[in-house]
Formats: structure tokens, C-alpha cells, sequence
């Protein structure tokens, strides 16, 4: 299976979701980095973006860091969508040749077609809240198991929130 080129909106879900787990808790960018498997300065960015759009709040300082804005709940993949893509195409549009009558009109049902895609994926986004995704991970994580001791959970890496009893299954 081929990989996106642009995995920002899935970092960006993932980080929040680890914020959602610790409400009210300042994290900083090195841990919240190690579980979406990305580098502190990568998850800065994508925070920042996040922040800029109101879903995230950031304070500096050793006892500083990142935490959710407002309620996960409030928060739908639809805004983190277009936090990190802002009104970006979908679909990887060409230019045709200004002189070419047939790319034009290629290029104008491409267009037309991407703007259909993309309202479809933001309303499909717009059902699903980062509190759901937090909910649904937790769900999954060890389906029909016993609850995982202290610092197992579906997010059992360094700097994930694993003691967090909303992520235990059980």
C-alpha cells in the first residue's frame, strides 16, 4: 500500500488526542512526539497550526507546554482538517497546456470534482470529535481483555498517557 505524502492530519489527531487524555495538563513537545513517532519540532509546527485555529493553547517555559483549548468534545476532525490543509485541493490537480481545449475542460471536471470530495470529507469528518477517537482507541485497545496494568494501554510508549484511566480497557 502506498504511502500519503502528507501525514499531517494524522499526527495532528494523534497529538490531540494525547492532550485530550491529560486535560488540563501542560505536555510538552518531546513527549507528545514520541507516540505518533515524529520529532518534537515536527509536532511544534503542526500544534502551532492547531493553535492558530483556536484547538490548542501553548505557554513557554520548563514548567510550560501544550494542552487542548477547549473540551475534546468540541473539537471535530472537520476543524483539524482544515487547520492543517486550510482550503488546500484533495485531489493533486495538474495544469494542462493554456492552449489545450480537452485539459481545460479535464482540468474543470477535476476541479468540480474535488470541490464535491471535499465537502463530502468534511462532513464525514465534521461526525467524529477528538473525545470519540479517544474513546474508540481505548475501545480497541485490548478488546475482550482483561484491564492492562499501569502503564500498558494503547498509547504504552514513553510520553504516551498510558496511566490514563479513560484509555484502560476494562
Amino acid at each position: 500500500m502506498a504511502q500519503p505524502t502528507n501525514t499531517q492530519f494524522a499526527v495532528g489527531v494523534h497529538l490531540l488526542v494525547l492532550l485530550a487524555a491529560r486535560p488540563g495538563e501542560w505536555r510538552d513537545s518531546q513527549s507528545l512526539a514520541v507516540s505518533p513517532a515524529t520529532n518534537a519540532a515536527h509536532a511544534r509546527r503542526i500544534l502551532g497550526q492547531l493553535r492558530a485555529a483556536g484547538l490548542v493553547r501553548s505557554q513557554p517555559g520548563p514548567r510550560g507546554g501544550w494542552m487542548l483549548e477547549r473540551e475534546a468534545a468540541e473539537i471535530d476532525l472537520a476543524m483539524v482538517w482544515l487547520a492543517l490543509n486550510g482550503e488546500d485541493p484533495i485531489l493533486g490537480v495538474h495544469v494542462p497546456q493554456p492552449d489545450c481545449a480537452a485539459g481545460r475542460r479535464v482540468q474543470q471536471g477535476l476541479l468540480e470534482l474535488d470541490r464535491r470530495a471535499r465537502r463530502a470529507l468534511l462532513a464525514e469528518l465534521a461526525r467524529t470529535t477528538v473525545a470519540d477517537v479517544l474513546r474508540e482507541g481505548a475501545a480497541a485497545a485490548t478488546p475482550g481483555e482483561a484491564p492492562e496494568p499501569a502503564g500498558a494501554g494503547p498509547f504504552p510508549e514513553p510520553g504516551c498517557p498510558a496511566d490514563d484511566d479513560r484509555l484502560r480497557v476494562g
